[in-house]
């Protein structure tokens, strides 16, 4: 008797810790790397800065190193021609597809393109996040197909599978990493 007595308390003195310890326990599992650039970016682009590193954790769990089957280099995951393309409108001088391994640029690029994806979707992040892993020419015409949209501003249906659980999982880490950092990602005086 004495024996489950004490075993009962050992559990629920055990359950109280985990409960006080459950945010610290989440961040060994949603860890937050490059932090300072990304409230840098985040800030000069105007992106919310869970978003950026919810998108980094799908794309790349945070390695700087990563290549998918595609091509797409980096942090986030940035196709070389697109990356291209952003660094031509961000004005970047002798831009190459290997400067997408340095975090900080591939970060800024990623921020400017989201950034640029939430001014032609009115912020829709669903849209954006769409347009980011499956092209916004794809997500435009998908916009003007009844059988994915109904008013041609928001999506019902995302025909490409990939890219469906894509914006569900960007969203899903999207609210783990702002109930775990929310605040603390919104400027660097609060580090």
């Amino acid at each position: 008797m004495k024996f489950k007595r004490i075993i009962k308390i050992l559990s629920i003195i055990f359950l109280v810790i985990i409960l006080i310890n459950i945010k610290s326990i989440f961040k060994i599992f949603y860890p937050l790397k490059y932090d300072d650039q990304i409230i840098k970016y985040s800030q000069r682009y105007d992106v919310d800065p869970c978003l950026v590193a919810a998108v980094i954790r799908a794309e790349s769990n945070f390695d700087g190193n990563a290549v998918s089957h595609r091509g797409a280099y980096g942090l986030m995951q940035i196709m070389p021609d697109t990356a291209q393309w952003i660094a031509t409108n961000m004005k970047l001088k002798k831009f190459n597809v290997d400067k997408l391994y340095d975090n900080e640029i591939n970060i800024a690029m990623g921020c400017w393109y989201i950034h640029n994806l939430n001014n032609e979707f009115n912020g829709n992040i669903d849209l954006v996040l769409a347009a980011y892993n499956g092209g916004r020419g794809n997500v435009q015409k998908w916009l003007k197909n009844p059988a994915y949209s109904s008013d041609g501003k928001t999506l019902i249906n995302i025909p490409f599978g990939e890219t469906d659980k894509y914006v569900k999982k960007v969203k899903t880490n999207y609210n783990i990493y702002f109930k775990l950092y929310g605040e603390g990602l919104k400027s660097s005086d609060s580090k």
